[in-house]
């Protein structure tokens, strides 16, 4: 892989109509604690690339993605892991996995005023009906089927147990790497 695109990138900067709400920036999540300190959705550039793809399509149908975690450094992820210590839904801390080495994103779908549409469950619901196979409503199936299919044409794929999490389905060819998001603001 090229070393441009293995660098990090602000997702912002490629798709500023992405919503960022980096929930472990703040207390709203499982943890009720504030898991690291910046607010700038990080990823590797190849993986921010393919998320403007997505972000683009999407706008062109009259919806937002807001994201709620991007690049997490491996001291994030080793905090989480030690409050729920459950490896279906919590990775254990390997700077060669996923959030960690950035190629991840949790994120949702909104409307063009950021309003978010009806989905399955809430961000880090680790209930079965985060799953990807629950069971769905008709009008959140209607809003998944849109998500899923602009991430899945923009060439990331979809972690079985989190609906709203998505993997470049490149990320097994990024070396482990860290950075600072507060660096690229």
């Amino acid at each position: 892989m090229s070393p441009e695109l293995t660098g990090f990138t602000n997702i912002q900067k490629l798709a500023p109509a992405i919503i960022v709400d980096l929930r472990y920036a703040t207390t709203t999540n499982f943890t009720h604690q504030v898991i690291y300190d910046f607010t700038t959705a990080i990823v590797r550039t190849g993986t921010a690339q393919k998320l403007a793809i997505a972000s683009a399509d999407l706008n062109q149908q009259g919806y937002r993605l807001k994201v709620w975690d991007a690049y997490r450094p491996v001291s994030a992820q080793k905090r989480l892991f030690d409050v729920y210590p459950d490896p279906e839904f919590v990775a254990r801390p390997n700077p060669n996995f996923s959030h960690q080495k950035g190629v991840t994103l949790d994120l949702t779908l909104t409307d063009m005023a950021g309003k978010e549409c009806p989905l399955p469950t809430p961000f880090d619901n680790f209930s079965p009906l985060a799953h990807r196979e629950a069971p769905r409503t008709k009008i959140q199936d209607h809003y998944y089927q849109i998500l899923n299919t602009a991430m899945l044409k923009a060439g990331f794929v979809g972690y079985e147990n989190e609906w709203w999490d998505y993997r470049d389905a490149d990320m097994d060819d990024y070396q482990p790497a860290t950075a600072d998001p507060n660096d690229y603001q």
